[in-house]
């Protein structure tokens, strides 16, 4: 555990020391808060049209008119961002030839993924942090239902953390980290869009397909359930990749 949390302090020097993770957290919550903003003004606009519509008044709330699509939009800029966070982890580390003498200290393979992991989901947790205030503003001045808000955010907290071991994982694949983000990034995107196209691949795929996309057990979290099905899904994935992570440690200390 001590070594776990050298590793962990080790990274998160790093990334305080750095730009990157100001401007990722700067452009997180720039353009997060452009969608409340977006979505809000639309909200506000069929509220209006709602005193004209008696249908439109009877399905108009603020969980589905707002938190749903804010936290939907979220997870989808959760891709882009992950990849900026982790493609360094350990492609730098070989780049700068400090992973040899990382793979010489007595430290096992298992906390240098579980160290660097943690402090990248750790940057991950600041900035996710850093859009509660705009479901925090909805709570003051409109009370909507915080069961939706706070199993919304625990989802996209495990949408972030299995986004973060993949990019762990390709992170150790390669001393390129341009490499590593766009091997993250495509991947992500793969668990994205599988759920798109299940649909259209007919109702006997569709369950089957679907039950692969990140997105489809993000759904439920956004809507206010909270199911152990879609919770182990994503254990079960980040645990997967981050086993993967240790596997490629493990090849590369054999073959120095």
């Amino acid at each position: 555990m001590t070594k776990i949390i050298a590793i962990y302090k080790r990274e998160m020097k790093y990334y305080f020391q750095s730009i990157a993770a100001y401007v990722s957290i700067s452009v997180f919550l720039a353009i997060s808060g452009y969608f409340f903003s977006s979505i809000f003004k639309y909200y506000n606009f069929l509220s209006l049209e709602m005193r004209r519509s008696a249908d439109i008044s009877s399905r108009l709330n603020i969980i589905d008119g707002i938190t749903r699509p804010l936290l939907g939009n979220i997870s989808i800029l959760i891709l882009f961002t992950v990849p900026i966070l982790t493609m360094r982890l350990l492609s730098e580390e070989k780049k700068q030839g400090t992973f040899e003498l990382l793979m010489t200290y007595p430290v096992s393979e298992s906390s240098v993924i579980a160290g660097k992991f943690l402090s990248a989901l750790t940057i991950f947790t600041i900035m996710i942090a850093g859009t509660i205030l705009y479901p925090l503003l909805l709570i003051i001045y409109a009370e909507p239902e915080i069961m939706p808000i706070f199993s919304g955010y625990l989802g996209l907290f495990l949408v972030g953390a299995t986004f973060i071991s993949m990019g762990l994982f390709f992170s150790s694949l390669s001393d390129n980290q341009l490499v590593s983000g766009v091997l993250t990034l495509g991947t992500a995107l793969f668990f994205l869009l599988i759920g798109w196209l299940a649909p259209i691949l007919g109702p006997d795929l569709y369950h089957s397909i679907s039950q692969l996309s990140i997105l489809f057990h993000f759904e439920p979290f956004a809507k206010g359930i909270i199911d152990t099905k879609d919770i182990s899904y994503y254990v079960l994935l980040t645990s997967l990749f981050l086993f993967m992570s240790k596997k490629s440690l493990d090849s590369t200390r054999c073959k120095r």
